[in-house]
């Protein structure tokens, strides 16, 4: 017995309904733009000492956007921040992925083991460009007094966040290569030279930056590919707050002082994003964040 013509006409109506609605937000077209909430810290009008969380959404093309990972490695020696490496590498690599299919270079920033990488297409892509004339040298970029205000000494200095029941071990170069987590496509960049990354972002026409990865008051802030050099440079950069950790000593406390130094980034650098943004999902959060913040989602 055939169906009524009314019925398979709903049946096929519904079908379709539920495919629209079960396409991802990573799956929009590269041509849509990316619409990022921003948020910042800026002084008060009344109090130039007292600052306003204030926030703004932007959008910003696809092709003219680059994601740089800085130093997700596959080991560390402070046993405390490998872990948190470890637990935060999936979502991030699902955030990575998402972008890329909205056609957002990737640029993978492993310091110290481009030797891994030599033979990789994604290093090839690299070290085939001409160098490009930067309006600033690349160096490691310290605290800059005359831009920003002070930190509290434990979190301006790396420190290891092991404590007595995780003891951490001397300081070594333990990492080899990114962690295997995070997927590098053919069409990706890896480099840990920040002239290298230029010509990158030169090459494809790239002034918007998003930064993610470890850690955030060292590495993140200070290499020639980071924060700092970036605004150097005069691109528009972002830090993805919920995909960042930090390295400073302070044991039992380490996510406070993690939001510190988060806070500080918006004061006087750049204005964060959460990868929900990127992605579609929940922002990501360590399971042993116990912080009062509520789980963000946008």
């Amino acid at each position: 017995m055939s169906m009524p013509r009314r019925i398979a006409g709903r049946i096929v109506l519904s079908l379709m309904t539920a495919a629209l609605f079960a396409i991802p937000v990573a799956a929009a077209g590269a041509d849509q733009p990316l619409s990022l909430k921003l948020r910042k810290r800026e002084k008060s009008d009344k109090n130039d000492a007292v600052f306003v969380m204030k926030e703004e959404t932007v959008r910003w093309k696809p092709q003219q956007t680059a994601i740089v990972i800085v130093d997700m490695w596959d080991n560390h020696h402070c046993k405390a921040a490998a872990k948190r490496v470890v637990e935060m590498a999936p979502h991030m690599n699902r955030v990575v992925a998402a972008a890329r299919k909205r056609g957002v270079t990737i640029i993978h920033a492993p310091s110290s083991c481009m030797e891994f990488y030599a033979e990789s297409p994604a290093r090839r892509n690299v070290l085939s460009l001409p160098k490009v004339t930067a309006p600033t040298t690349f160096q490691w970029n310290h605290f800059n007094a005359d831009r920003e205000g002070p930190l509290a000494a434990k979190f301006e200095e790396a420190g290891c966040s092991c404590d007595s029941d995780q003891p951490c071990g001397p300081s070594f170069r333990a990492w080899k290569r990114q962690i295997a987590a995070i997927e590098i496509a053919d069409q990706d960049a890896v480099s840990d030279n920040g002239q290298e990354v230029f010509n990158v972002l030169q090459d494809r026409g790239i002034e918007n930056v998003i930064i993610m990865g470890v850690h955030t008051n060292r590495c993140v802030l200070g290499r020639p590919f980071g924060i700092r050099q970036m605004v150097y440079l005069g691109k528009n950069v972002v830090l993805c707050r919920d995909l960042t950790d930090s390295y400073h000593r302070d044991p039992g406390r380490h996510f406070e002082g993690l939001q510190t130094i988060v806070g500080h980034v918006e004061k006087y650098w750049c204005p964060t994003i959460t990868s929900t943004n990127l992605s579609g999902e929940p922002a990501f959060r360590f399971k042993a964040d116990k912080t009062n913040q509520k789980a963000e989602t946008k």
